[in-house]
C-alpha cells in the first residue's frame, strides 16, 4: 500500500479551526466556503457515486468532488482547459511580463476590502499600461493585457500583486500597422511605476472620502504620503 501524499485538504482539515480562531475576523463568507469545500472534497461527507467501466463493467464506489474552483484536487481539468483557451487567443508576437506590486503596509487594507481593493488594483494597472503605451513618446499604439491576480507568495505570505502578460507591441490608432516595442525593452519601468502609484493612491483616496473602506483595527486616516508602489 502506497504512502498517503499530503494534500491541501489534509492541512485544511487539521488546522481549519485553529486558523479560524486566529483569523476568522477577516475571513469572508466565500473564503469559509472554500475552507469547508476543500476540506471535505472526496470524503464520505460529500456523498458517493457509482463509477462503471464501459468495457469490462467493473464498478467502484467513489466519493463526490466539491467542484469548488479553488480546489487543487478536482479543478485541474478546468484549469488546463482555461490555459488552452488562453493560449489559443495569443497573438504570434513576443510577449512581455509586467508585475504590479503593492507595499506591504497596504496588504491588511486589501485583506479587509478584497472586492473593492482588487478592483482598483486591476483598474490602476490596466489604465497605466494603456495610457503609457498610447503615448507617442513611448509606443503610440493600442495594446491588450491579460492580468492575473496573485494574493500570496510561494511561502504563503499575504502579498497582493498582478501578473500582466502584454504583447510586445500594439496596433496603430489608424489600424494601419503593428508597432513593435524595442528588443528586450517594453515600456519604461519608472514611468509605469509613477503613473501606477498616482492612480492607485487617487483611487484609494476617492473611496476613502466616500467612506467605502473598512480599516483593520483602529480607524486610520488616508493621506497623500502613502508608501511607494511599483
Amino acid at each position: 500500500m502506497s504512502e498517503h501524499r499530503l494534500e491541501v485538504a489534509d492541512v485544511f482539515r487539521a488546522h481549519q479551526q485553529e486558523f479560524l480562531q486566529r483569523w476568522g475576523h477577516v475571513v469572508s463568507r466565500q473564503q469559509r466556503k472554500v475552507l469547508r469545500d476543500v476540506g471535505l472534497c472526496r470524503t464520505a461527507a460529500r456523498g458517493t457515486h457509482l463509477e462503471r467501466c464501459d468495457r469490462c463493467h467493473y464498478e467502484t464506489v467513489a466519493y463526490d468532488s466539491c467542484r469548488n474552483r479553488h480546489c487543487p484536487k478536482c479543478q485541474s481539468t478546468a484549469r488546463d482547459r482555461w490555459l488552452l483557451q488562453q493560449v489559443s487567443s495569443l497573438l504570434p508576437v513576443p510577449y512581455a511580463h509586467v508585475v504590479f506590486t503593492l507595499p506591504e503596509q497596504l496588504a491588511p487594507l486589501a485583506l479587509r476590502n478584497q472586492r473593492l481593493f482588487y478592483t482598483l488594483l486591476f483598474r490602476a494597472a490596466a489604465e497605466t499600461l494603456l495610457e503609457i503605451a498610447a503615448d507617442p513618446r513611448h509606443l503610440g499604439a493600442r495594446i491588450g493585457v491579460l492580468a492575473v491576480l496573485h494574493t500570496w507568495t510561494q511561502t504563503l505570505r499575504h502579498h497582493p500583486h498582478l501578473h500582466c502578460l502584454v504583447p510586445a507591441g500594439g496596433l496603430a490608432f489608424d489600424n494601419s500597422r503593428w508597432i513593435s516595442t524595442q528588443p528586450r525593452f517594453f515600456l519604461p519601468v519608472r514611468v509605469l511605476s509613477r503613473l501606477f502609484r498616482g492612480k492607485m493612491l487617487a483611487f484609494l483616496l476617492q473611496v476613502y472620502s466616500q467612506q467605502q473602506l473598512c480599516f483593520p483595527g483602529a480607524p486610520a486616516r488616508a493621506t497623500s504620503s502613502a508608501p511607494a508602489m511599483s
